[in-house]
C-alpha cells in the first residue's frame, strides 16, 4: 500500500525535479538557435569588379553570413574597386565593404562627404601589386612603360590609385607618358593576349585566379617593382601604407618560372560606419573571423586573416560592435 514520503524526502525530490528542468532548459537554449537575438533585415556588402578577389570574397561571405545570421538579407554591389567602395559606405549606398588602407585614407585627407563616420572592423589580407607583361616584352622596369599602352584599372579603383602612384615613383606621368587604358581585372588579361595593350597593373590578394589562368594559357612575366618603395614613401600622405612585399615563386608558377619577385603590398580592411548597429557589426567581425579557413579554401588570400592582428585597422578607428567582440575573444 502506497505510503506518503516524509516531508524532507519530498523537499529533496522537488529540488531534484527543479534542478533537472534548469539543467534541460540550459541545454535546450544551447543546442537551439535564439533567432530572436540575431541580427535582421537587409545588409548592402559593395564589393568589386567581375573576377576580383573583392567579388569573390564578398560572395563566399555571403554565404557564411546566411548561416550565421539567417535572419540578415544580404545584397552584393560590384564596383570598380577601393575608391568606390569607401564613398559608397562613407555615404550610405552600401553598409559595409572592403577597401585598401591607402585609398580609406585618401578619402580621409581630402575630407570627402562622411570621412569622419568611417569605422574599421577587420584587418583582412593584403593586396599585392603586380605588373604583368608578356614575357619577350622587353619590358624590365616600371620606367620601361613610356609610351606603351598600359591598363591602370578603372577610375574609381584601388588599382588606378596604386598605379598613379607606382609611375609618379618611377618619373611618368599617367596622362602623357603613357597611353592609359582604363581597364578592370575582369578584362585586363584578354587585352594582353589579344595585343591591345602592352602591360597592366592590378592589385589584389594572392594568387589572383585571373592572373594565374592568364599565365597558364599566355606566356607572361612579372615585373620588380622593389625598388620604388623609398619614393612612394616620400611622396607622403596614403602612400605611407605601401611597403615592400616579395610574391613568392608559387604565387603564379607559369610565371615566374621558379623566382620571387619583388613588390609592394598593402593592407585590406572590412570598413562600415558608426550608423552600423553594434550588435550586427560584432556579428559580422565574428563570421569574417571564423570563416577564415572555409573561405580560404577557395580564396587563397582569406588564410592570412588573423585573430591577434585583426583589430589594427589604421587608418580608421575600430567600430564599437568590433570592439567588443575582440574583447569578448581575448585570452
Amino acid at each position: 500500500m502506497f505510503q506518503a514520503l516524509p516531508r524532507i524526502s519530498r523537499r529533496r525530490a522537488l529540488q531534484g525535479s527543479t534542478a533537472a528542468l534548469v539543467v534541460f532548459g540550459l541545454l535546450v537554449w544551447w543546442l537551439l538557435p535564439m533567432d530572436e537575438d540575431s541580427p535582421k533585415g537587409p545588409m548592402t556588402f559593395s564589393t568589386g569588379v567581375q573576377n576580383g578577389v573583392y567579388e569573390r570574397y564578398g560572395k563566399l561571405l555571403e554565404k557564411e553570413i546566411s548561416r550565421d545570421m539567417p535572419k540578415v538579407d544580404v545584397s552584393l554591389l560590384n564596383s570598380e574597386g577601393s575608391q568606390q567602395n569607401v564613398e559608397r559606405v562613407a555615404t550610405g549606398k552600401a553598409d559595409f565593404t572592403i577597401a585598401a588602407a591607402d585609398a580609406v585614407e585618401k578619402y580621409r585627407l581630402e575630407g570627402a562627404p562622411g570621412w569622419d563616420r568611417l569605422r574599421g572592423c577587420v584587418r583582412l589580407y593584403d593586396d599585392y601589386v603586380q605588373l604583368v607583361v608578356p614575357r619577350g616584352s622587353g619590358i624590365e622596369s616600371v620606367e620601361d612603360l613610356r609610351g606603351k599602352r598600359v591598363a591602370v584599372g578603372q577610375d574609381r579603383s584601388g588599382v588606378r590609385l596604386i598605379a598613379d602612384r607606382v609611375l609618379d615613383a618611377a618619373g611618368l606621368d599617367t596622362a602623357t607618358d603613357i597611353t592609359p587604358v582604363a581597364a578592370g581585372i575582369d578584362t585586363m588579361p584578354d587585352l594582353l593576349k589579344h595585343h591591345d595593350i602592352d602591360a597592366f597593373f592590378w592589385s589584389g590578394g594572392l594568387p589572383t585566379a585571373s592572373v594565374r589562368r592568364l599565365s597558364e594559357q599566355t606566356d607572361v612575366r612579372l615585373v620588380d617593382l622593389g625598388h620604388l618603395v623609398e619614393s612612394l614613401h616620400k611622396q607622403g600622405g596614403a602612400s605611407r601604407y605601401y611597403r615592400a612585399a616579395t610574391m613568392p615563386a608559387d604565387a603564379y608558377p607559369a610565371a615566374q618560372k621558379g623566382s620571387a619577385v619583388r613588390t609592394l603590398a598593402v593592407a585590406n580592411l572590412l570598413v562600415t560606419t558608426d550608423r552600423t548597429d553594434a550588435a550586427l557589426t560584432s556579428r559580422l567581425t565574428r563570421t569574417v573571423i571564423d570563416s577564415r579557413d572555409h573561405i580560404g579554401d577557395q580564396v587563397h588570400a582569406a588564410q592570412l586573416v588573423d585573430l591577434r592582428t585583426a583589430l589594427f585597422t589604421d587608418p580608421l578607428p575600430l567600430h564599437a560592435g568590433a570592439r567588443g567582440y575582440y574583447r569578448s575573444v581575448k585570452p
